[in-house]
């Protein structure tokens, strides 16, 4: 499988051999893959079929230090292009309830996370119901870049109304919010509706 998985990042390559070959021209170069916002992985304008290939990439993405994606194989790294983030949540489990509940998550690439203070829920919560009329989807940090930008996955609209069902009310920052328990972190996920507004 390890040779299989190798010889197919190898038939992939696309390196610039008019390019520098110093680490630093290496990270610079753009390769020809694109993530959808559906996770939906294109190279050369073609998509990946092979979920092992997807999974395998996705592994060696990591973020620099000014959020770029970069992708780097045992052959080359280069810059990548992302529409939204590189992964999506794609199956919730819990146990527990309230602090002591636990929130796992599957990844479109069979990534098993669970939420806590290092891998985060993250929304747009405290806004008015009208500045986002569809709802902000909430992202989930998968793992650390090299910087200050995590790598993402967003929740699917299902798992997005399996955690909406799991919110019980609390606050951030003194702001009354509904939200959600993980490992001993609460994460908000809307602003609570007082007396029939905003608040």
């Amino acid at each position: 499988m390890k040779g299989e998985q190798a010889a197919g990042v190898q038939g992939l390559s696309c390196h610039d051999k008019h390019g520098t070959d110093t680490p630093e021209g290496a990270e610079n170069r753009r390769l020809p893959f694109l993530i959808r916002r559906d996770g939906t992985w294109l190279y050369r304008g073609s998509e990946i079929r092979r979920k092992a290939m997807s999974c395998l990439f996705g592994s060696l993405l990591t973020r620099n230090a000014q959020g770029a994606y970069l992708l780097r194989t045992p052959f080359e790294s280069g810059l990548i292009e992302v529409e939204d983030v590189p992964f999506l949540a794609v199956e919730l489990d819990w146990s527990g309830m309230g602090r002591t509940q636990r929130l796992s998550f599957r990844t479109n690439m069979d990534e098993l996370v669970v939420a806590d203070a290092e891998h985060p829920i993250r929304t747009v919560w405290d806004i008015p119901p009208e500045a986002c009329p569809e709802g902000c989807p909430p992202y989930l940090t998968i793992r650390a870049g090299e910087g200050a930008y995590p790598l993402e996955a967003r929740l699917s609209r299902a798992v997005w109304y399996e955690l909406a069902a799991l919110a019980e009310p609390g606050a951030c920052q003194g702001v009354p919010c509904m939200g959600v328990w993980s490992c001993g972190s609460f994460f908000p996920i809307a602003r609570m509706v007082v007396d029939g507004c905003g608040g």
